[in-house]
């Protein structure tokens, strides 16, 4: 049986193409992915597929290739840009001789690298035990206990099912710890509902420029690097916008084309932060070439985590590159669609706050209500739904409230309460825009 050697960054791609050659493109993601792992990229292979074998995936001829390619350029590990069954993976191995990995692997390997807080490993380390679940394969055999017969009777288990059965209680001991973190981030969530500050999440392709706006927005600090998934674990601040509203800015980990299916898994907890949002900022890389299939790959994963419906504001970067003018794309309802700008000079940053603020509070209002002592369950009702902003005790005891909250929730306690402001409010979303046009905002 074929030994694994325990390192090897010195590596060969195989590029494969189902049906077809496979894209300029493509081949570009999957270096930058190799070079984000560590990986030294020793020779690469084309292997378009007209047939998947089963065994090995690839053709018998294109195998033989790969292993004179992988001997010449003396590499010790082959990438492969495609998802492998596991005995597609032991098979190859066997063949090759050496470390074969595929594409959702050698991501997982990245993640493992990038991830810093306590929640992020033990996300990683729940996607790679369950990979690795379906990798485990017999090479044990010589602990068997089983077979029956003087000094071969034992506990009536392989090793093969001990590693099994051990691996099974890892894999519920992550779970268990990631749910005991998931309601604690659903406190904090709910600690934020309650002030009413809503939150707003930066998505996007792996590379977009996705940290570089989150640091021009919050002066945070994150990680900022030419290489894919540069940031990991989310970051959260909370960020001033027009009108003196308050927003929870989310930096989330990029997507990639063909995210395996253990990430999404593991990072449930991380993308609830997504799917809770108000508003998605989607930032694409506008100097990209591909930027309409990456468009079309980002929210392919949105729906995959169940955040396709939510509204967003498509983000073009890199204006600076393309020479192009910061802009405001408007859809026939009036409202932002696309704000063109650049991150990394920090033009267009101000038409971008002016839009988050035009769309989360364009149906929100802001006014003084007095209320008398005898209306106390109005006032306590105010405070339950974080309507209140300020509060003074008038003269006759009752009190001078500052509110900002939905139009919707506004409208229910008139009806009910007959809750009225002192003037009439106009949506917050509204003034900010007038703030814009007349260049203050």
């Amino acid at each position: 049986m074929f030994e694994r050697p325990e390192r090897g960054e010195r590596a060969v791609l195989v590029h494969v193409g189902s049906g077809r050659a496979p894209l300029p493109e493509e081949q570009q993601e999957f270096e930058a992915l190799a070079l984000a792992a560590g990986a030294e990229v020793a020779a690469t292979v084309d292997a378009p597929l007209r047939d998947i074998n089963p065994r090995y995936l690839i053709g018998t001829g294109k195998l033989a290739q790969i292993r004179q390619i992988a001997s010449d350029a003396a590499a010790e590990l082959v990438l492969v840009d495609h998802h492998l069954s596991p005995a597609q993976e032991r098979n190859l191995e066997k063949e090759l001789g050496r470390r074969v990995v595929d594409r959702a692997g050698l991501i997982l390997d990245i993640f493992a690298q990038r991830a810093r807080t306590f929640e992020g490993k033990l996300q990683v380390e729940l996607a790679q035990l369950e990979h690795l679940a379906t990798r485990l394969v017999r090479g044990w055999s010589h602990l068997e206990r089983q077979k029956g017969g003087i000094g071969l009777r034992g506990p009536g288990e392989t090793q093969l099912e001990t590693d099994r059965r051990l691996l099974a209680r890892r894999i519920r001991q992550l779970q268990e710890r990631l749910v005991r973190l998931a309601r604690h981030r659903d406190l904090s969530r709910h600690q934020r509902r309650r002030q009413d500050m809503p939150v707003v999440s930066l998505v996007g392709y792996t590379n977009a420029g996705k940290s570089t706006l989150f640091n021009r927005l919050t002066d945070a600090g994150t990680l900022v690097a030419d290489q894919l998934f540069a940031t990991l674990d989310p970051t959260l601040r909370a960020v001033g916008v027009p009108g003196g509203g308050r927003i929870v800015l989310a930096d989330t980990v990029g997507f990639v084309r063909d995210l395996p299916h253990e990430l999404i898994a593991a990072f449930e907890s991380t993308l609830e932060e997504t799917r809770e949002s108000r508003l998605l900022l989607h930032v694409i890389d506008a100097a990209d070439p591909a930027h309409r299939e990456r468009i079309e790959q980002v929210e392919k994963v949105l729906g995959d985590i169940g955040a396709a419906q939510l509204p967003a504001i498509q983000v073009y970067n890199k204006t600076d590159i393309l020479g192009v003018e910061p802009r405001v794309d408007r859809a026939d309802t009036g409202m932002p669609s696309r704000v063109w700008l650049s991150a990394a000079t920090g033009q267009g940053i101000d038409l971008l706050l002016g839009c988050i603020a035009e769309f989360l509070y364009r149906e929100r209002v802001r006014g003084t209500v007095r209320l008398t002592a005898a209306e106390a369950r109005l006032r306590a009702l105010l405070f339950a739904c974080g309507a209140v902003r300020g509060e003074q005790v008038a003269p006759d005891g009752g009190w001078e409230i500052e509110v900002d909250m939905e139009r919707s929730d506004f409208q229910g306690l008139q009806r009910t309460e007959g809750l009225k402001l002192q003037a009439d409010a106009a949506p917050e979303g509204q003034a900010a825009l007038r703030q814009i046009e007349t260049g203050r905002g």
